[in-house]
């Protein structure tokens, strides 16, 4: 079927033109204001107005409307159809508002895998729509290129035609580098034109007179097509003066940027496009930066000496590859599902959330700080609900789950180094919009409570960032490999010693090194690496043997703008927090608690010594720390 050329995408049917702006409409950063629309759902009727009143991407203007909000959809994930010709043309998040036309429609969805064009989005500055050149690239490569990968994402395959753009002067292959949705290893390319396959571009070639033009990518024959050592490279950037002119950015200028944005050196350098075209010497900017922070610099090349750091990732990998298939094996995925079933999303409701577990009967332990500036004394304040949330395991329609209520006064409240709280339900819960019948507290963990061991497997269950019941198969850092776990984290980062002496201030900000070796609370605590952080303070930690020995409780995080990281997390063992509550409810005199204290004891001998009643226990003075 033949090819037809025209000035940009359009819908088919009865539905109305849409394309992108062409070159003769007016220039005016002021008064900029247009509209075009947005499915949030291709199956959905219903579309939205979005008024853009500046220039700014795409995503940006979409990101006024509050519907947007309801997708729970990193950025990362999100892919942007124009027109309603089912995947004909996708644009990237980062697409010009000002190169749409008004009344323009955009159909968003998100998929499960990394799209990663946002990652290498460019200057914050959007540019009037006569800036821009913007064409197509065909899905389908051109010669010797129809079998090679040419995208990140298989999500772009789907469609059709890539809509990309570049501001006049750059070139072809920074335009593409700048897109985000092709490969790393894109270079050494040409351009075929879809209406003329024997008329090539080269990939150095400038962008100016491709607008609304249709290409395909064609590849060199046996040709290594690996992109060049960036820190070689002059940097391109596009031209942001109407003459053109090339000046030189200062590299005090450069390192000043990357603070500001929160971002590495390198980053900046590998990734972003400067408002005006320069070169840039890379090699005197990290010169600068190792003078800067030279002990730093000494310090990790210390640690990891020749190849060793490639080498202790490797055995890192190893191990933790042992780890997943142990909490692989059936039996002990079924004992984990089973006790599972105790572990509950905690909501303090309008505040924050996070994870708890049924100790037994009705009482669950949690983390205090979900509860700062909640409680006075060991009630919660007038006006602060906290519900219990078990069997919130199902993505949708997430209605199947049980919820109970937190009675006012809590049964014992540590916000101090231990940091627990228990917390007393009502003994009945209720399944979202029923009136009618009820539903019962599962059974209590303290029966499985267990020692810390010293080293090996663990496991997390909880609910990271509110969402549903997710398990995560870990491995315990001793103590005297704290630091070295810290720098296995933060060793990509070596190169770019701005970000690393960041991040380094940031942990240590937060108390870092009391859990190092001399630190005082490194006896005392438990550390992991896992992807739960925020919303899983309060998950149970269990061992190999699917025992409950740790109360996951925080970890020390860095990040910047979209994104947050942790280089290492921790838990307070279980058995140092029984032993304090059981000082409290013998201080308390409740005879009746303790008795069910020591009936879920029974049994287990690494708890069955600590309840132990004495005829004098009730008169024993409280135990401080």
């Amino acid at each position: 079927m033949a090819e037809k050329h025209h000035e940009g995408p359009k819908t088919v049917g009865t539905c109305s033109e849409v394309r992108v702006k062409t070159e003769d409409d007016r220039d005016c950063m002021d008064g900029h204001s247009h509209q075009f629309k947005v499915k949030f759902n291709a199956s959905d009727r219903k579309e939205y107005t979005i008024h853009c009143d500046q220039p700014r991407t795409v995503l940006e203007a979409i990101k006024s409307s509050k519907k947007y909000n309801e997708l729970k959809c990193t950025d990362e994930n999100i892919v942007i159809q124009l027109g309603e010709q089912d995947r004909e043309y996708a644009v990237a998040t980062h697409f010009p508002c000002s190169c749409l036309e008004d009344g323009a429609l955009l159909i968003i969805s998100c998929k499960p895998e990394t799209v990663v064009e946002v990652l290498n989005k460019p200057s914050e500055i959007v540019q009037p729509r006569n800036r821009y050149s913007v064409f197509y690239i065909d899905t389908l490569g051109g010669r010797k290129t129809r079998t090679k990968e040419i995208f990140r994402s298989p999500a772009m395959k789907k469609f059709k035609y890539l809509c990309v753009y570049g501001e006049k002067g750059m070139t072809v292959e920074n335009c593409l580098k700048r897109d985000g949705r092709f490969i790393d290893d894109l270079s050494e390319f040409t351009l075929s034109d879809n209406n003329n396959p024997e008329c090539f571009t080269e990939h150095t070639q400038k962008v100016d007179n491709l607008h609304t033009k249709r290409f395909k990518i064609c590849l060199p024959l046996n040709k290594n097509t690996k992109a060049k050592d960036k820190k070689q490279q002059e940097v391109p950037c596009a031209s942001n003066s109407s003459q053109g002119k090339t000046d030189s950015v200062p590299v005090s200028k450069v390192v000043e940027v990357a603070k500001q944005r929160g971002t590495s050196v390198k980053t900046f350098l590998d990734k972003s496009v400067c408002s005006v075209n320069s070169n840039v010497n890379t090699e005197e900017i990290y010169e600068i930066l190792r003078q800067q922070f030279p002990n730093l610099k000494k310090l990790m090349e210390s640690r990891f000496p020749g190849d060793s750091y490639e080498e202790a990732v490797n055995l890192r990998r190893e191990n933790f590859g042992k780890i997943q298939k142990s909490f692989s094996e059936v039996h002990r995925v079924k004992k984990l599902l089973e006790l599972g079933k105790s572990v509950c999303k905690v909501v303090v409701e309008n505040v924050r959330m996070g994870t708890g577990f049924v100790l037994f009967d009705n009482l669950i332990l949690t983390n205090a700080h979900l509860f700062k500036d909640c409680v006075e004394g060991e009630d919660l304040l007038e006006g602060i609900n906290v519900f219990a949330l078990f069997n919130y395991d199902d993505p949708e329609p997430r209605r199947n789950y049980d919820c109970f209520t937190v009675k006012k006064t809590l049964i014992d409240f540590s916000d101090g180094e231990l940091d627990y709280a228990v917390l007393e339900l009502n003994p009945e819960g209720q399944k979202p919009n029923q009136s009618t019948g009820t539903v019962k507290v599962p059974p209590g963990l303290l029966k499985n409570f267990g020692p810390v061991p010293l080293n090996g497997e663990a496991c997390i269950i909880g609910h990271p960032a509110g969402e549903i019941k997710q398990i995560d198969p870990t491995c315990i850092i001793e103590r005297e490999n704290r630091g070295k776990a810290v720098d296995d984290h933060l060793e990509p980062n070596r190169d770019t010693l701005f970000t690393l002496h960041s991040i380094s201030q940031v942990i240590i900000n937060q108390g870092i090194k009391n859990i190092m070796m001399g630190g005082n609370e490194a006896d005392r605590v438990v550390t992991y690496n896992t992807f739960m952080f925020h919303g899983s303070s309060g998950s149970p930690v269990f061992d190999a043997h699917c025992r409950v020995f740790g109360l996951h409780t925080a970890g020390y995080t860095y990040g910047f703008k979209n994104h947050t990281q942790s280089v290492i997390e921790f838990a307070q063992p279980l058995l140092t927090i029984f032993k304090r509550l059981l000082t409290k409810i013998k201080k308390s005199g409740d005879e009746e608690l303790l008795k069910r204290v020591e009936e879920e004891a029974e049994g287990n001998p690494h708890l069955k010594e600590d309840v132990k009643v004495e005829p004098e226990v009730f008169d024993e003075p409280m135990e401080t720390e």
